[in-house]
């Protein structure tokens, strides 16, 4: 990772950090506005590191929509979400207001603010999943049924009240681990309140029959997939707290 580097948002029009204001292009009029929209958002600086460059800058995330950097809000350290300019959506708002409704349950990092162009959100230190998996080994059991009853209890938290994440059937960026092994849901870009909710299906799919499952089976042992799948398909059909709590038992989840 190279070294990391603090930019105030006043100084960022003219150098080669003002293209994350405006990726895929250079624009310096659009990065001037958008560095007043973050000023008066309260922000006061980028701060660039991370394991994904962009253009030779290192970042924390690169989606479809928008590029994700630490930066510094109030004086604490803050995840700034910038819209790409030619993402699929002219303002980062309604995201921003699908990711309130997840914090109104207690998932997701804590939306600070949200204007058109950036989304501020608290900073949650941790790995991807997929990265806190390949670190798993024989042992680790407690760990992974740590993490994956929490997540399973936020997924459930979500569908109750019928937001659907989106992308959770393929986890590898959404999903971080922090080191005391709590983990977070993050980047609700596709999230819904219209579609049929799937959070606690995709999630565990994913946790239990996709890329990840070799790490957390060399951890600990769960059921057969056809004694998961047939324990999901009744929540999948009833969605109660009933069916959830049985799930769980299943699993050794249950408190």
């Amino acid at each position: 990772m190279t070294e990391s580097r603090e930019v105030p948002v006043r100084k960022l029009v003219g150098t080669n950090y003002s293209r994350i204001l405006t990726y895929p292009v250079s624009n310096d009029a659009e990065a001037k506005a958008r560095t007043e929209e973050l000023a008066h958002a309260g922000v006061v600086s980028l701060h660039f590191d991370g394991h994904t460059m962009v253009g030779g800058i290192p970042v924390l995330g690169k989606g479809c929509v928008g590029i994700v950097t630490r930066a510094i809000f109030d004086g604490v350290p803050v995840a700034l979400k910038i819209r790409r300019t030619d993402a699929d959506r002219s303002t980062m708002v309604d995201e921003g207001r699908l990711l309130r409704l997840a914090n109104s349950v207690g998932v997701g990092p804590r939306l600070i603010t949200a204007t058109k162009n950036f989304l501020v959100m608290e900073f949650f230190d941790g790995i991807p999943l997929f990265r806190w998996a390949g670190e798993l080994s024989p042992g680790d059991g407690v760990r992974v049924k740590r993490v994956l009853g929490q997540l399973l209890r936020s997924c459930f938290s979500l569908d109750a009240m019928g937001l659907d994440h989106g992308e959770l059937s393929h986890a590898p960026k959404n999903v971080l681990v922090s080191r005391p092994n709590e983990p977070c849901i993050v980047d609700f870009e596709s999230a819904s309140t219209t579609r049929r909710v799937a959070n606690v299906t995709s999630l565990l799919q994913y946790f239990l029959f996709g890329k990840i499952t070799r790490g957390v089976r060399r951890a600990v042992r769960f059921p057969n997939r056809r004694t998961v799948v047939r324990s999901l398909s009744q929540y999948k059909a009833q969605g109660s707290v009933e069916s959830f709590q049985e799930l769980l038992g299943l699993l050794g989840l249950s408190r």
